[in-house]
């Protein structure tokens, strides 16, 4: 270890409105040292995701981060400096580390700490292979619960989750439409990602180009986004039709709580259903996601986008893309290579 500083952000004010970049503040401390039973952790790739903006204000299934803390996220290290019994210096572990160089822990905090299965990429273990692809799938199967022939809707569809989603829903014999930002985005969902129609949110009417792509209703709706978007699938929600709430990006940067969608009294007149999950509560089926993931991976038929900012300094930038509807696929942060 040649470094001898911990470059760190540290959360500064809570955000009353959008975000500027200006909640945060660089830091410089030492670096900390493992106790027993502890690891020192080198931080290799930040993971950029919707939850953080929520984090940064309130409880949710996760406290709130201090004011005068580090800024929170998922992140793959390497163990640097082990006195804990089941780690080695050089193993490559995903957890909670926050955003700065180093972090020291006995890797049982929040999501707790594992190590990355061989063969995984450190970059991947945060995206198809971390907690978005494991949103994606136990949205899709267990709480969607969708089958062949449905028309699905997912909303944010060019990222990380929506992506990966959608996909899922196409190779299981589903009809998927999906709403994006910007032509290159709904251009990339038909062609690459296979989805069967496209919306753009930002130049055509989300409703009328609903009523067009899903003559017959939606059956299953991922939800990224809420808003506009999830009033007009509620307008259009099938009998006994699920919707599958997993964020609502579309309203994080409100400074006053927005009011709910004017279309919700339609799931008691079709007998629907809404509800929201995380993927960390399903644990169970972490090998069984993973598996499929990989192997439609492997096969070709599931394809994965990354947008990837270079260095610890550019995190809050990073962050700042992701709200703006700026990213293309996963946002990540990368702050390091692993040592040999």
């Amino acid at each position: 270890m040649t470094e001898n500083k911990n470059r760190r952000w540290i959360l500064k004010a809570r955000p009353a409105g959008k975000l500027t970049g200006d909640e945060f503040l660089w830091n410089e401390a030492p670096v900390p040292r493992p106790s027993d039973g502890e690891v020192l952790i080198r931080t290799l790739w930040l993971s950029v995701d919707p939850a953080q903006r929520i984090w940064m204000v309130r409880d949710s299934y996760k406290p709130a981060v201090p004011l005068g803390d580090v800024m929170q996220s998922f992140a793959v290290g390497q163990v640097v400096e082990s006195r804990h019994p089941d780690f080695k210096p050089g193993d490559i572990v995903r957890g909670e580390f926050g955003w700065q160089d180093y972090v020291v822990t006995d890797g049982t905090g929040f999501g707790g700490m594992q190590k990355v299965p061989p063969g995984i990429l450190p970059n991947l273990a945060l995206g198809l292979f971390g907690l978005n692809g494991l949103t994606a799938y136990i949205g899709i199967t267990e709480v969607g619960k969708i089958n062949e022939g449905e028309t699905v809707v997912v909303s944010g569809a060019a990222g990380a989750t929506g992506s990966v989603a959608g996909q899922i829903a196409k190779l299981k014999g589903c009809r998927v439409i999906g709403t994006a930002g910007g032509k290159e985005k709904c251009d990339w969902l038909v062609n690459e990602a296979h989805f069967d129609g496209a919306i753009d949110y930002k130049s055509e009417d989300v409703g009328t180009r609903l009523s067009e792509l899903c003559p017959n209703g939606i059956d299953v709706f991922f939800d990224n986004v809420g808003g506009e978007v999830l009033n007009e699938v509620l307008a259009r929600i099938n009998i006994q039709g699920r919707i599958v709430l997993c964020g609502s990006i579309s309203k994080s940067d409100a400074a006053t709580p927005q009011p709910g969608p004017a279309n919700y009294s339609n799931l008691v007149a079709r007998r629907a259903r809404m509800e929201g999950f995380t993927g960390l509560d399903y644990p169970a089926r972490v090998p069984e996601a993973f598996e499929a993931l990989g192997r439609w991976q492997r096969d070709g038929s599931l394809v994965h986008r990354e947008d990837v900012a270079i260095g610890l300094e550019n995190a809050p930038k990073a962050l700042l893309r992701l709200f703006a509807g700026e990213n293309s696929g996963k946002q990540l942060v990368k702050v390091a290579d692993a040592a040999a």
